[in-house]
């Protein structure tokens, strides 16, 4: 039997250089992150779908060019039509206008109470498992005494001692929710400690400051989108639940719990008015929720396939 010798065989389609090539162009975590996330047609769906509210909640206020906030009792509680396309509420003003100022003012309270958030709990969790020690068991104790309250009940207290403005739901919204940032920010971090850049660092003497900052959060960033991607939808799904019970804003400050407030004591008859602002706020939640999911498959190395 002859022997088989490279000779006889031909490569096909390839020059011989391309054909014994074994490498690939290398790409960064975050290139393959995208690559994958590009992947998931529901994830990018969402994201294309969040672009669009983004420009509607900046735009819409002005496309039909009615003030939201001036009242015309002549035209209350219109249906929909081409002159008001998600009608009026029961003071005349224009809904379509004013749903998108709500889904704004919702939008904008919901990623300030998510910075908060990601900012003290990111801090809170580096302390912890930077120092170790004492001052790790004594404040993972602070965190249990605080989730130890049932968070409902601590809000409502808080909204009735600071009233019901702005700066109240943003600190009843965040004085809680910090608490898990913090202890998967702990988690990262008890691994990272133990690496050689880290070790080298402290070695140098650099502060515990720059360290979190410049080795930490950096090989944190996967673990702190994915937290925010989930928070966002969860600030503003709460927002609207305290603001429909009374206990967030009130009128006349609007959002979309507000609106929807106001839309359920006449939905009997006009039903439009909690229409839009319900289905507004219903696929914000679900296009970040998704988008949430797709990001989680491309992060976490431990999900991808």
């Amino acid at each position: 039997m002859a022997a088989l010798t490279p000779e006889k065989f031909k490569v096909i389609g390839y020059t011989e250089e391309d054909a014994n090539r074994i490498d690939r162009p290398t790409i960064s975590y975050w290139q393959d992150a995208w690559r994958r996330l590009r992947k998931n047609p529901i994830a990018m769906g969402s994201l294309v779908v969040l672009g669009i509210l983004l420009v509607m909640v900046i735009i819409g206020p002005h496309i039909k060019g009615y003030d939201y906030v001036s009242m015309n009792i002549a035209e209350k509680n219109q249906g929909v039509s081409s002159k008001y396309w998600f009608g009026t509420d029961n003071l005349g003003r224009d809904l379509f206008s004013r749903v998108w100022v709500g889904a704004r003012a919702s939008l904008i309270i919901a990623i300030v109470a998510t910075a908060i958030k990601l900012i003290i709990g990111t801090v809170y969790g580096a302390l912890m498992a930077h120092f170790g020690g004492w001052v790790d068991e004594v404040l993972m104790r602070i965190i249990e005494v605080i989730n130890s309250i049932p968070s409902l009940l601590l809000t409502i207290l808080i909204m009735m001692i600071l009233g019901n403005n702005l700066f109240a739901l943003l600190v009843a919204l965040s004085v809680t929710a910090w608490c898990n940032t913090a202890r998967q920010v702990r988690g990262m971090i008890k691994q990272l400690r133990e690496t050689e850049y880290v070790y080298a660092a402290e070695v140098l003497g650099a502060k515990p400051l720059r360290i979190i900052l410049k080795h930490y959060v950096p090989n944190m960033l996967g673990i702190l989108i994915l937290d925010t991607a989930t928070a966002i939808p969860m600030f503003i799904f709460t927002e609207a639940g305290l603001s429909f019970l009374g206990i967030g804003l009130k009128a006349p400050s609007i959002s979309l719990g507000v609106l929807i407030s106001m839309g359920q004591q006449n939905m009997d008859f006009y039903p439009s008015q909690l229409l839009f602002p319900c289905l507004v706020l219903c696929i914000i939640v679900m296009a970040f929720n998704l988008l949430g999911d797709g990001l989680r498959d491309a992060l976490d190395p431990r999900l991808r396939q």
